[in-house]
């Protein structure tokens, strides 16, 4: 039997409420809206790139997020010595090349334990905290928030394309 993506929930965000509780709870709906663009694709079909010349893939894009949900919460908030599975310096493109449609499902997972990886390394910090960045200095987990937000906020505007040219589908 060919995998395929689960479906995921759509999440809910508050209307009105304390700062922390929204922003979580907006960091949520797009990574589950992410998660929506992927659902009931193939590892085959999550690998295409359909918007030649460019590479982009929900494939590329689950690794890419994958990467970036552990450098900025893992690596950089918490402290933890790891490190990004696809990018390295030099090679920021490399959540997107090399893709092998039959990893999907791990690939998948990876990135389902690193959101929940993320939710651990941040519910101990206060939004005033900050942590260091190799380039700019002290962010706060406030910025991580927001910065994450748009993150994926940019990312799930490329999904919706791709998603819509590999079978038409869209999330209205």
């Amino acid at each position: 039997m060919t995998w395929t993506a689960p479906e995921a929930e759509p999440a809910d965000e508050p209307l009105v409420g304390a700062e922390r509780p929204m922003l979580e709870a907006w960091l949520d709906r797009h990574r589950a809206t992410f998660l929506r663009n992927c659902a009931g694709l193939t590892g085959e079909q999550l690998a295409t790139a359909s918007a030649p010349p460019s590479n982009l893939s929900l494939l590329g894009l689950i690794r890419h997020l994958t990467d970036v949900e552990r450098v900025w919460f893992r690596v950089r908030l918490a402290g933890h010595d790891v490190e990004a599975r696809y990018s390295e310096p030099g090679k920021w493109d490399g959540a997107f090349e090399d893709l092998d449609p039959a990893r999907a499902e791990a690939e998948y997972a990876d990135l389902v334990a690193e959101m929940a990886e993320a939710r651990t390394a941040a519910a101990t910090r206060d939004l005033d905290d900050t942590f260091p960045h190799e380039r700019v200095g002290e962010i706060s987990v406030r910025w991580l928030y927001i910065h994450m937000i748009e993150e994926y906020a940019q990312h799930n505007g490329h999904a919706d394309l791709i998603r819509e040219r590999i079978d038409g589908h869209t999330n209205q």
